[in-house]
Parts: C-alpha cells; sequence; structure tokens
C-alpha cells in the first residue's frame, strides 16, 4: 500500500495528480470491461465474498515501510487475487479485487485521491495476474472440482508466472509516484528494501497455491485461509522488524564512528548526510549556537551552511531534538529532521534519533575544543615567531624558514645570509630614551620588509640586529649587491619627535654553501658583520681566511670540566697604587687558564665559552676562593688590601651569587669592605629586575663596586646613577693617548665626575712616569699598571710588599714628593676644587 503525504511544491503535486489520473483512467476502462463480462460469466457465489473480505482484511494488514515522508505499505494481497483467479473468471477476479480494496480503503479512511490510486493499482495488477493465468490456458475451477484442471507441476508454474505479473505491476505503477513523493530516484524506491517485499510476495503466492490444493478438496477449508495467512504475515512483519532494527542500529553505529575526526567541518557534514540516510528523511538541519551556525542537507550533501538568519525557509514537518547528553545542563543546539509531510517517529526510531543526538553532541564539543586548542596553539606558534616590536619574524622563524629553504637548495637558487647592525643605536636609545628606540626599530623593520622580494624572509634577532634570508639569487655575487640595496633602503633620514635622524647600519653577508646549516651561516654572517664594523665597511662577505673560529678554540669547551676539577686556573694579581705616596692600596685579581697542551690562556680565549658552558657558576667561585685566600694572607702579614674581582655579566643573573659571596668571606673572615666587585658595562648592567637585587645585596652586605673600562662607549651616566657604584675606572685607550687633547678631557672629566659623585677614581695601563704625573695633576688618585708591577702571584706580590721602595714597606714606588713639602696645584685643577689645597706625598 502506498501513503503519499504533502509534497514540497505544486509542480510535483500536479505531477503525482497526473500519475494518479493516468492509472485510474486504466482501470476504470479494465473496470469497465469486467462489469460487461460479468453477466456472461455469472453471479458471485459466497466464496466469492468471503474473497472479497479476505481481499480487505489482507491490505489492511500492511506491513509498513517509511521512504522518508511517504509510506509504503507491503501486504500478502497477492494470494487473494490468485485465489480469485483461481476459482473465477478474470473478470470476476478483477470485481473481487475492487471490491476488497474499496472497503479496506473506506475501512481505513483513506482520503479519496489516494484510495482511487490504491483500488486503480490492485485493479490493474489483478488484471495482469488474471490475463497471464487465462493466457496460459488455465482453465479456472469450481469449488466443487477435486482435482486442478492442469497438472500440479503446470498448476505451480502458472501460479509463479502470475504472481509473477502481478508484482511487475504493482511495482511499475507504485514506484514513479513513490519517487516523486520521497525525491529519490525510481532505482532508490525499486531497491529500497526489496528483499522484505519479496519475502511477502514469495509467502503470499505460497499461500495461494497451498490453500488452492486444500480448497480443492473442501472449500469449507477458506474459512481458515485467514489464520494460515495471517501466520505468514506475523512472521514476516517480525523479520522485518528485526532486520530494521539491527540495521539501524549498524548505521547508528557506523554514523557516530564518523564522527571520530576532529574537524568541526567535517563533523556537520557526516552528522547532516548521515542521519538523512539514518532516519529516511528529506533533510536535516544543525544548529550550533556557539558560534551561530546552521548546517543543512540531505543525504547527497550539504545545501546551505551558515547563519540561522540567512538560511531558506524549511517547508514542511521538522522533527527537533536538542544536541545534549545526559550530564549536559545547557544543549549546544538542535538537530532537526525534516519531512515534506506529517510523520511520526516509531520507539525505536524516537531512541535511536536520541543516541545519535547524544553521540553528535559530544562530536561537536570534542571538535570545538580541537579547534579552541589548536587555535590557541597557532596563535602561540604565531607569536612565538613574531617579534612583537616590529612584527618581523623572530630568531625561531628564521631557523625555521632557513632548514626548509636550504634543503630545497640548489634547486631554489643560491641563498645568502644578510646580518646588519646598526649603528650608534645606543646613543638614539640613551638621548631620546628606549621609546624613541623602538620607533627607529619597527621603522627600519618596515623599510626592510618593503625593500625585499616576495620569497625573502626579514627577522629581528634582537637589540639592534637584523637578518634577512636571500632566496633564489641567479649568482652569489649578487648577494653583495642585494645587501647594498637593502642598506640603501634605510638611508633616508627619518624624523622623531621633531629631531631629525640618520640611520648608519653595517651588514655581513654569507652565502650558503651545499653543506651549511642555518646555524652555521648565522655564525659566518656574524663573522662577516663584525669584520664589517672593524674595518669601517659598509658590508662585508664572509671569507674563511679571516674567520677566528677553529677547532682548537671549541675544544676549549670539553677541556673546562677538567680544567676546573684539576686546578688549572690561576689568578694573579695586579696591585693598585696611590698615585702620589707609591703605597699599594689594592690589587686586581687577574685570572690565567695554564692548559697543559696550549699553555697559558687570558680569558679573552677562554670566557665566552666558560660563559656558554654551564661552568660558570664553578669558575667563578674559583676565582673568588684563590682571591679571598690572597687577600687573607696579606691579612695576616699586616696589609689590608682591598681586592678587585671581575664578574662576569651572567653572573648578575644568578640570585644566589651575593649568598655564595657572603659565605666565603665569612669562612675567611675577610671584612666585606676589603672586596671589590668589578662590573664592566658591557651587556652587565641590563635593566633586568634580578640584576638590581644582586647588585643591591651586594652592597647591602658591604661589597664594594666598580664600574670598568668607564668611557669606552658602552658606559653610560644613567648606567651610573642607577648602580650604586664605589669606584671608577678610567679605560688603558684613555690613558695610552693622554697625550691627545679629546683623551686628556675624557680622563679629566671621568675624575671630576667621580670627585662630584665622592667615587673612588682609578687609571688602567699606567707606564711612564710621564702618565703618572700628568693623571696626578688632573686629580686622579691612584692608578695601576706596569710601571707599578706586572700581574704576580700572591706570594711574589707579598715578598714585594715587605719589601718595599727606599725602606718604605708596603710601597711600589717613591712617593712623587717628599713628605711636608708644599706642592703648586696646577691652575686646572685649582680651578676644579674649591679653594687652595695641600698635597701631601
Amino acid at each position: 500500500m502506498l501513503r503519499v503525504t504533502r509534497v514540497e511544491t505544486d509542480g510535483q503535486e500536479r505531477t503525482l495528480r497526473r500519475f494518479v489520473y493516468l492509472f485510474v483512467a486504466l482501470a476504470v476502462i479494465v473496470l469497465g470491461w469486467a462489469l460487461w463480462r460479468v453477466p456472461a460469466d455469472g453471479p458471485l457465489e459466497w466464496q466469492g465474498v468471503l474473497l472479497i473480505i479476505y481481499v480487505a482484511a489482507l491490505l489492511l494488514s500492511q506491513i509498513k515501510v517509511r521512504i522518508r515522508s511517504t509510506l509504503r505499505g507491503v501486504a500478502p494481497g497477492s494470494a487473494a487475487v490468485l485465489l480469485c483467479v483461481a476459482f473465477g473468471t478474470p473478470a470476476q477476479a478483477i470485481l473481487v479485487a475492487a471490491a476488497g480494496t474499496i472497503t479496506g480503503e473506506v475501512i481505513r479512511r483513506r482520503d479519496p485521491i489516494k484510495a482511487a490510486f490504491n483500488t486503480s493499482k490492485e485493479v490493474l495488477a489483478a488484471a495482469a495476474a488474471a490475463a497471464v493465468m487465462w493466457g496460459l490456458g488455465f482453465v479456472p475451477v469450481t469449488l466443487a472440482d477435486t482435482a486442478p484442471s492442469r497438472g500440479l507441476l503446470v498448476s505451480a508454474l502458472i501460479f509463479i508466472v502470475a504472481a509473477v505479473a502481478y508484482a511487475v505491476v504493482d511495482e511499475v505503477v507504485i514506484t514513479p509516484v513513490i519517487s516523486r513523493a520521497s525525491g529519490l530516484t525510481m532505482r532508490q524506491v525499486v531497491t529500497a528494501d526489496w528483499d522484505i517485499r519479496l519475502g511477502v510476495r514469495i509467502g503470499g503466492l505460497i499461500a495461494a497455491y497451498v490453500t488452492y490444493l486444500v480448497v480443492l478438496r473442501n472449500d469449507w477449508f477458506l474459512l481458515v485461509l485467514p489464520l494460515f495467512i495471517y501466520a505468514v504475515h506475523l512472521a514476516s512483519a517480525m523479520q522485518l522488524r528485526a532486520r530494521s532494527e539491527r540495521e539501524a542500529w549498524q548505521r547508528l553505529a557506523q554514523a557516530t564512528d564518523e564522527f571520530n575526526s576532529v574537524d568541526l567541518d567535517g563533523v556537520l557534514r557526516t552528522a547532516v548526510t548521515r542521519a538523512a540516510d539514518l532516519f529516511s528523511v528529506d533533510g536535516i538541519e544543525v544548529e550550533i549556537r556557539e558560534p551561530s551556525r546552521l548546517v543543512r542537507g540531505d543525504a547527497t550533501g550539504v545545501s546551505y551552511d551558515g547563519p540561522p538568519a540567512d538560511a531558506p525557509k524549511a517547508d514542511g514537518q521538522a522533527i527537533p531534538i536538542d544536541l545534549a547528553t545526559n550530564t549536559d545542563q545547557e544543549s549546544l543546539g538542535e538537530l532537526r529532521l525534516l519531512l515534506r509531510g506529517e510523520i511520526t517517529l516509531s520507539e525505536r526510531e524516537t531512541y535511536t534519533l536520541s543516541t545519535f543526538a547524544a553521540a553528535l553532541c559530544t562530536a561537536i564539543r570534542n571538535a570545538s575544543t580541537h579547534a579552541e586548542t589548536k587555535r590557541l596553539a597557532d596563535s602561540h606558534a604565531r607569536a612565538a615567531a613574531i617579534d612583537p616590536l616590529t612584527g618581523l619574524a623572530n630568531r625561531r622563524k628564521l631557523l625555521e624558514y632557513s632548514a626548509a629553504v636550504l634543503t630545497e637548495t640548489p634547486a631554489r637558487g643560491t641563498t645568502a645570509l644578510l646580518l646588519i647592525d646598526l649603528n650608534h643605536f645606543k646613543e638614539i636609545n640613551d638621548t631620546l630614551g628606549h621609546s624613541a628606540g623602538d620607533q627607529v626599530l619597527r621603522e627600519i623593520g618596515t623599510r626592510l620588509a618593503d625593500a625585499v622580494q616576495p620569497h625573502d624572509l626579514v627577522a629581528r634577532l634582537g637589540g639592534d640586529e637584523f637578518a634577512i634570508l636571500l632566496v633564489g639569487l641567479p649568482a652569489p655575487a649578487l648577494a653583495v649587491s642585494r645587501a647594498h640595496s637593502l642598506l640603501a633602503a634605510l638611508n633616508p633620514p627619518l624624523e622623531l619627535d621633531g629631531v631629525r635622524l640618520s640611520i648608519e647600519a653595517c651588514g655581513g653577508v654569507a652565502v650558503a654553501p651545499g653543506d651549511c646549516d642555518i646555524e652555521e651561516l648565522l655564525r659566518r654572517a656574524d663573522v662577516a658583520m663584525y669584520q664589517a664594523k672593524r674595518d669601517g665597511q659598509r658590508v662585508a662577505v664572509f671569507a674563511r681566511a679571516r674567520d677566528t673560529a677553529d677547532v682548537g678554540t671549541l675544544s676549549l669547551a670539553g677541556d673546562l670540566a677538567r680544567a676546573i676539577a684539576e686546578d688549572e686556573f690561576v689568578v694573579n694579581f695586579q696591585p693598585i697604587v696611590d698615585l702620589g705616596s707609591g703605597e699599594v692600596i689594592g690589587a686586581e685579581a687577574l685570572t690565567r687558564w695554564a692548559h697543559p697542551k696550549r699553555g697559558d690562556l687570558s680569558p679573552a680565549h677562554f670566557l665566552d665559552a666558560v660563559e656558554r658552558s654551564g661552568q660558570l657558576s664553578a669558575f667563578a667561585d674559583i676565582v673568588l676562593d684563590q682571591a679571598l685566600q690572597a687577600a687573607a694572607s696579606w691579612r695576616e702579614a699586616g696589609f689590608d688590601l682591598v681586592v678587585a674581582v671581575n664578574v662576569s655579566p651572567r653572573s648578575l643573573l644568578d640570585p644566589t651569587f651575593p649568598d655564595s659571596v657572603a659565605a666565603r668571606l665569612s669562612a675567611r673572615d675577610i671584612p666585606p669592605a676589603q672586596v671589590m666587585v668589578e662590573l664592566t658595562e658591557t651587556v652587565t648592567l641590563s635593566q633586568l629586575e634580578v640584576v638590581d637585587e644582586v647588585l643591591g645585596r651586594l652592597r647591602e652586605l658591604g661589597v664594594q663596586l666598580a664600574l670598568d673600562d668607564f668611557g669606552t662607549g658602552y658606559s653610560s651616566l644613567a648606567t651610573l646613577a642607577r648602580v650604586p657604584v664605589h669606584e671608577l675606572k678610567i679605560d688603558r685607550s684613555f690613558v695610552a693617548a693622554m697625550e691627545s687633547p679629546t683623551e686628556a678631557a675624557v680622563v679629566r672629566s671621568t675624575i671630576d665626575l667621580g670627585r662630584s659623585l665622592d667615587l673612588l677614581v682609578v687609571a688602567e695601563g699606567v707606564e711612564t712616569d710621564q702618565q703618572r704625573a700628568r693623571l696626578w695633576e688632573l686629580g686622579c688618585p691612584t692608578a695601576q699598571g706596569h710601571l707599578f708591577a706586572r700581574p704576580v702571584r700572591p706570594e711574589r706580590l707579598l715578598q714585594m710588599l715587605r719589601r718595599g721602595t727606599n725602606g718604605r714597606p708596603g710601597c711600589l714606588a717613591a712617593p712623587l714628593h717628599e713628605a711636608g713639602t708644599v706642592v703648586r696645584i696646577p691652575q686646572s685643577r685649582r680651578s676644579r676644587s674649591n679653594g687652595n689645597q695641600t698635597a701631601e706625598g
């Protein structure tokens, strides 16, 4: 049987009505012929009336199969029709089928057009079965006969052919109607549950033929026919229900298995297409609230995906269910089954829908969580690969991109790296402030980014250092030309807070050989950049002959652990002398590495390896221990000298460093004031909170602080005001060039600055009496250098102190003036003093 519901469009409605009118017209013709033949065939007996009742009853006991919005009834009605043909004329069989169908439709209160179509279908199918049996020579027998008109085998074959004819006409009539009503192809309609329909038809055929043989023996067996056929109907219904439930759970399991995807788009597409097939509906909608989104489609694919407010209106019935699990307090959205007509879901379908919705809810939640996690990961990855100040790539991005590019070389041509460093950038920071410096860096980054080729990469490595990876160069020689072009992009002055600045920079170029990785390329470009700085060039190209790195230097890092364990580091001391009296007031600790194979190495050769090796703390402990041990021996001999110890910049990043100093002072019973920690103002005194904390704790401990190499271009007045130092040390380069008025002015300014801030000033590198006298005239109180003594072992220095000079223990030089001598102070010195002063030698 067919239950066709309202279709989606007027065009489909009109097409369906044409089909119905066509089949009704054919059925009317057949019924007209049957009525014309009735007088000749004679009236129906009581058995015919009974067969009418059976036809109606069998058609009422349908097995319902839903195809989207269309219910298709599968009933063993062919059994009753075949019996009508077997025991009556074709006309009588047609009239019995018509009467039985009309009776059933009236009882079901079917819509007239649907009742007319179903009646027409049964009339045409009965006519086909009767025509086949009549054409094959099957002569209807009376109920009084006791044997078939033909042999048993022949009769069975005729019954089979007639049943096939009935089934073919039945399928031909109903298939196009269901196809137009459901939107499926006719092939899909024919193949839907074909095995169940075939089983019902075979069961009806067997029931009809067995009943035919039994009734030939006794026509009263017609009374028990309903029980036999109803048993066949129950068996078929149970089989259909069991299979339907089994297949439904299998399809549900397959559909939910596909929800394992963590792609939200994939989950929603799968939900739409699989649910449409699983629940045999015309369409599916999935609406989620966060983010607001609606996905609509059917088994063939997605038809809409976007904001719910923009979705076209869905016609027909919608069966909604919340997307929530048993533990959820709030649903994620709603799943809707779309049907063109009114359909009530079975209990099994309702439970399956709930299970599917819960699985979909979990899948959406997992996909959303994964998407958010991936978004955060991508965001962090982008942030980790981008320099926050300039928006350029950072070192990490440069390394990743370069690794990918270098694996494709030489397919992409020559690759080169340009390393750029800004000249005098620190002066901008010191003069205009760090905010202005940041603006300069951003402008530089923008200019470089605008000047490169599409496949090149501009990165800021930190500070005022930029790197540009040049990709796809036709020839290595073009790397230098490109480098000059990029540096030329920095030439135009820029306006900054009303100040017109000209940016100068130098660069180092390294061309990637076939076996070079990015780390080595960076190192080579760095070497070339510093060559450009030293030589005053705009651009320098890496040359292996000028590469200062060698295997021996690299091997030092591997020797450090042994050197520390075997005490290969030796600390010598250079005395610090009062310029006027020649008396030793302190000594600077200078470390050497007594390498068993390479001889004595100065800190310039190994300090960088120490800082990078992780052995810095142990190295600093060795130096401090030896310095304090020397100070203790001098103090025991009666010489309370201040011992100065150079501290690596990285030691100031160690919060435990002051505790280590305090513990060693206590162990040696050395007053903290006898220790001077010398700070080299290169990268040392960064404005990190931990550095300020370490310096503050050292000062609180009583340890004195000295600022070394003051005036070399790294120190600044801002640093001097921030760091609580006790001493300034004038670099030896200024002392050596004091004959120059400029250098003398620098020395004089440093001395005046120290006096104004009540700081001790020490001049380094004093080698002649003239330098000593000149420094004294400028007002410098103390100095160190080869004029007084070279660095020596602590016991040697003790011997020198005991021996003294001119019978004066503790002195390494004669006084500039005899005791009690009145010395005329130079005019330059008097002008800086408050009144006349007397210098005592």
